[in-house]
């Protein structure tokens, strides 16, 4: 696939495009990936890209012209234009898997206090990454790049994103390594055990029990199996209990004083 951002700032791409999961995608030719310069497409004198807002305020507005003459340079039928912006929808692993079957993608990342709305008309859609503001849409670019390009065959294993946080609905299971004792923390037994069948459901159980309890909102329209049923009233059952013995015994802090 072919991914391309259009920025004031291509010099904030330079570590991006050469490292990691990133740099391995391009090597492989799995996936082209290039920021352009909106600057150089500008007609003004002065280098100048921005203006101030008609009726006031505060901060420069992106002008029409180099925006939108930068993205007719590399936009083509089989185009799908992004615009980063906090008034997009809002970015979801769901949103990457369908972003991944593009075959262009064309990113364009705002400065100062936005764009020219006009500029609005020629997206395809408007995408935010939270609600939260940042100084202009490159990081937002980053963060789709990345979550988008992983998901491009070849690029990583298809069995590492199975079981991958929000994949399937659910936060994913904690997960161990060596050694199988740090400072008196020690690793669950039935990772240790080689029964395949026990680790499924145990590592099913824990995504259930961190879902619920970091974001339970994930759960609210799930479709549950039997199963995934059985191991929730478990956890719940648990968690009651744990919260029980806590009022029982209150944790006895060290006196500071």
């Amino acid at each position: 696939m072919r991914i391309t951002i259009l920025t004031l700032f291509p010099e904030m791409f330079e570590g991006f495009l050469t490292t990691s999961i990133i740099k391995k995608a391009r090597l492989k030719g799995l996936a082209e990936i290039e920021a352009i310069d909106i600057r150089a497409f500008t007609e003004d004198k002065h280098n100048r890209v921005d203006e101030y807002p008609f009726g006031g305020g505060q901060g420069m507005i992106m002008k029409c012209q180099p925006v939108l003459d930068c993205l007719k340079s590399v936009r083509t039928p089989s185009s799908k234009v992004l615009l980063m912006a906090p008034t997009g929808q809002q970015f979801t692993q769901a949103k990457a898997r369908e972003l991944q079957k593009q075959e262009h993608l064309i990113l364009l990342c705002g400065h100062y206090e936005g764009f020219d709305a006009r500029i609005r008309e020629y997206a395809d859609e408007e995408i935010s990454i939270g609600d939260y503001v940042l100084t202009g849409g490159e990081l937002a670019s980053m963060v789709i790049t990345d979550a988008v390009t992983r998901l491009v065959p070849g690029v990583i294993t298809e069995e590492s994103h199975l079981d991958e946080s929000f994949e399937n609905g659910l936060l994913e299971y904690p997960q161990y390594t060596r050694p199988v004792d740090y400072d008196g923390h020690q690793v669950p037994e039935v990772l240790l055990s080689g029964h395949h069948e026990n680790i499924r459901k145990f590592r099913l159980k824990e995504s259930l029990r961190l879902t619920l309890q970091v974001r339970p909102d994930l759960l609210q329209h799930r479709a549950f199996t039997k199963e995934e049923m059985k191991l929730l009233d478990e956890v719940r059952e648990e968690e009651e209990a744990k919260a029980l013995n806590q009022l029982e015994s209150p944790e006895i802090k060290p006196d500071l004083e």
